[in-house]
């Protein structure tokens, strides 16, 4: 199964709850609840020093989605990664101005981290960076880049179209030994842990 919009949100509200933040119970205060979650937490990194951090997972993602960001990056987490989002690293950057020096950090960042996750949804269309930056990483990290779909219901596959059909696209569900595991498929029925992806291990054939 992909993960779903619903899965992401049920995360981001246990996050609201478990800091005492209420419950989200009107949808439009979503994305201000993402951000008290992010300002009541300690990872902002606001100095220079932060450059030099290493992530496992650089999340590429449209600003519209505040709060499936979050969401996301709390799942993420929870499986034991470190994970890589722009305006919450870098809060001083501007990623609504096309810029050199943007472009700068972005570059330095994707040096930094293992992989990079490519968070599909219903605005990943309209963003200009995205495109920018998976290209960007497939060309220095060996094609470390996979789709990760963020779907607005339940489906079992993606089927990437134009240059997003190239990658692999990403599920987080439980393996057969039990615990939750990030797989890396090429369909339904070829697959590979996220670990052996990593050590440039193909997808096995059931």
């Amino acid at each position: 199964m992909l993960l779903t919009e619903q899965q992401v949100r049920q995360r981001l509200n246990r996050e609201v709850i478990n800091k005492g933040l209420g419950s989200i119970t009107n949808p439009s205060l979503r994305e201000s609840m993402a951000s008290k979650i992010l300002d009541s937490s300690d990872i902002y990194q606001k100095s220079e020093t932060g450059l030099k951090k290493e992530f496992d997972i650089f999340l590429s993602h449209s600003t519209k989605d505040k709060e499936l960001v979050v969401g996301t990056k709390l799942i993420l987490e929870d499986l034991g990664y470190s994970v890589y989002i722009d305006w919450i690293e870098d809060p001083k950057m501007d990623r609504s101005k096309v810029s050199k020096k943007t472009a700068e950090v972005l570059q330095k960042r994707m040096h930094k981290c293992k992989s990079l996750f490519y968070a599909i949804s219903d605005n990943s269309n309209d963003s200009k960076w995205m495109p920018w930056e998976c290209g960007y990483f497939d060309g220095i990290k060996d094609g470390k880049v996979a789709v990760l779909p963020i779907s607005s219901n339940t489906k079992t596959s993606f089927q990437g179209t134009e240059y997003l059909g190239l990658y692999y696209y990403i599920t987080i569900q439980p393996s057969v030994a039990g615990p939750t595991r990030i797989f890396i498929r090429e369909s339904d029925e070829s697959y590979i842990v996220y670990e052996d992806w990593m050590k440039n291990i193909n997808p096995y054939k059931r």
